[in-house]
């Protein structure tokens, strides 16, 4: 245990070497720069996507020589989410100046939010009422708003229209498919196919992505994973939800063993080259930025979006993903970067993300606008499917609950380890409080 102590404290210390370099390297403004206009710099961190650098340039624009924002890139093709939030943390322990706001995980609010300036008297009630509840209800710690929604996101069911026009009953298996099909009747479609295409591919690596699997099964049988005080994996939903994981590889054959190495980029690319018929996956996957389509241009024009499955009896669910703003408690620019913050969830920034990069908006505007959702109709359907999501544990402990059940999760549908042996040993871990080192 000391050993894995001092290793997290040298990756720690690594990573916020790394952040320092990057703020160097990815921000064009060095950091010591006496210019003697009067324009202030605010500096924001986030996963700068070509979208996300449209919607700064409008800014500046607006607000040339008062405001200008420069972009610290921490790009998901560099760092992973769990990078990202290590590097995030351990810069704002130092108390620097540096960053004035950044994006993060909305689970990651209560970890956050004592670097964060409090918003409520920044945001008018207003404004507030424009962003999703679905958001906002992420955006508060204690019962102070010290966050505000970027981006929502909603996970969701892809699946290949021009194969399943090949059965005589159509009409009938797209009707269940769209409405959400039950895991049962899934199954069963899937001996349909005699397995000359992966069937089903979802992301069963070690990670985030396989935990909202196993939420969005407990959740279908009205069951938490863990509150403050409680852990409810070892009970006879916990033990379903996660024998219904290990049985979709391994009794039924429904998705590959290839699964288990897969997050999102990984599955997207296997689904596309191999045919696949049924995707779990995010909205931007649809994006035209993805590199799947550029390689594949025939498969989008084939894709169609469909709730996830779920249990016979239950109701569906979806798990929320997104980000949220954050405001530094140490900046030194606080009125400027609320201006940027209330640009950024305005209708027309919350546009250009979403038609630039595939962005779920935050601001329900958009959504009341009749004109705009019937040039955009998959809102529609994204509107409907966040009224049935699902929130993750809202903790400051969550990522190293989410790291202790994604490995034992993926070990048991690995057959290293049984499902209750999986569970039990998860959730000793989990109360017994250490940080956990894979």
């Amino acid at each position: 245990m000391r050993f894995e102590k001092l290793a997290y404290v040298i990756i720690s210390t690594i990573l916020v070497i790394i952040f320092i370099l990057f703020s160097y390297i990815f921000s064009p403004i060095k950091f010591y720069n006496n210019n003697s206009d009067t324009t202030k710099k605010i500096y924001f961190v986030d996963n700068i996507s070509a979208a996300h650098q449209k919607v700064i340039n409008r800014f500046n624009e607006k607000y040339k020589g008062q405001i200008q924002v420069e972009a610290i890139n921490l790009s998901f093709d560099k760092f992973s989410t769990n990078e990202r939030k290590e590097l995030l943390a351990r810069y704002l322990r130092s108390k620097n100046d540096r960053i004035d706001i950044f994006s993060i995980d909305q689970i990651w609010v209560p970890r956050f939010a004592k670097w964060g300036v409090p918003l409520d008297k920044f945001f008018k009630d207003d404004e507030k009422n424009e962003l999703l509840s679905f958001a906002m209800e992420t955006c508060r710690y204690e019962d102070t708003l010290v966050s505000v929604p970027h981006y929502i996101d909603i996970a969701l069911m892809f699946y290949r229209d021009d194969i399943l026009r090949n059965f005589a009953d159509y009409n009938v298996v797209k009707k269940e498919i769209d409405n959400s099909i039950t895991w049962e009747n899934f199954i069963l479609l899937s001996k349909r196919f005699n397995g000359k295409n992966p069937f089903y591919i979802f992301q069963a690596d070690d990670f985030e992505g396989l935990l909202c699997s196993f939420t969005e099964l407990m959740f279908n049988q009205d069951n938490h994973i863990i509150t403050e005080d409680s852990v409810y994996l070892e009970t006879k939903e916990g033990r379903k939800s996660l024998q219904t994981l290990v049985d979709l590889v391994n009794k039924y054959s429904v998705s590959p063993r290839e699964v288990l190495q897969f997050r999102e980029n990984t599955s997207y690319t296997y689904f596309a080259k191999n045919d696949g018929i049924f995707l779990r996956g995010w909205p931007a996957f649809l994006s035209s930025n993805n590199q799947v389509f550029h390689d594949k241009p025939e498969l989008l024009k084939n894709l169609k979006r469909a709730p996830l499955p779920h249990f016979k009896g239950s109701a569906p669910g979806s798990v929320y993903g997104g980000w949220n703003l954050m405001i530094s408690k140490f900046s030194t620019k606080i009125p400027e970067v609320i201006k940027f913050a209330q640009f950024l969830i305005s209708e027309e920034a919350q546009k250009i993300m979403f038609e630039e990069g595939g962005y779920l908006p935050v601001n329900i505007k958009i959504y009341n606008d009749s004109a705009y959702v019937h040039a955009h109709p998959e809102l529609n359907f994204y509107y409907k499917l966040m009224k049935r999501g699902i929130h993750r544990p809202f903790l400051k402990r969550y990522t190293n609950v989410s790291d202790i059940l994604s490995y034992y999760i993926n070990l048991a549908i690995r057959k290293e380890i049984t499902v209750d042996e999986a569970l039990s040993i998860a959730t000793e871990k989990i109360k017994s409080d250490e940080i956990f080192i894979k």
